[in-house]
This record gives structure tokens, sequence and C-alpha cells, in this order.
């Protein structure tokens, strides 16, 4: 099975929303390993907050967490997805960070 990996930073208004066990639900569904986590910053929870996500698995599965992260849990409001397709390390489970 061929694995990837990506880096995405999104970015609206998802501090305080649930947003990061929004990505970690959907990765665990989907067998997924990497991590999520706010990025320190901006703490405007409308305009300028920042989640990061890394992920690493099969294509399909990433995919689809990816449509995820584009509409986030209701009372997200995603304003931009920054996306990297590379290497960014090795992870044996898919956590939140603090």
């Amino acid at each position: 099975m061929n694995e990837e990996q990506f880096r995405a930073i999104i970015s609206g208004r998802v501090h305080g929303v649930g947003f990061r066990m929004f990505v970690a639900d959907h990765a665990h569904a989907l067998s997924l390993r990497g991590y999520v986590r706010n990025l320190p910053g901006a703490e405007d929870w409308e305009n300028g907050s920042e989640v990061e996500v890394v992920a690493s698995g099969p294509r399909l599965a990433l995919d689809a967490l990816l449509r995820q992260l584009y509409t986030g849990p209701p009372a997200a409001r995603v304003h931009n997805v920054q996306l990297e397709w590379g290497r960014f390390g090795e992870f044996p489970a898919f956590e939140v960070r603090h």
C-alpha cells in the first residue's frame, strides 16, 4: 500500500469550535496517522486563528479527510486551506496536540 502525507494550515474561525476533535474523529475513522494542533498567534476566533493538520495514509483516505477540512464542524468558518504534499515525519497514530 502506497502512503502519502500532507500538511494543511486551516484558517478562519477554527479555534474554540471543536475543530481539532472534528479532525481527529475523521482521521481515526479513516485509519490515518499524524496530528492536529492549534497554531499560536492571532486569537481573533472570527478571522485570524489557524489549525495545523499533518496526516499520513493512503491517498483515498487523505482525500476524504481533506474534504472535511474545507467544511469543519458546524460552528467553524473555514476561510482558507493551505495544502502541501510531502514527507513530514513518522507517526504511530493520530493525535490531538496541545
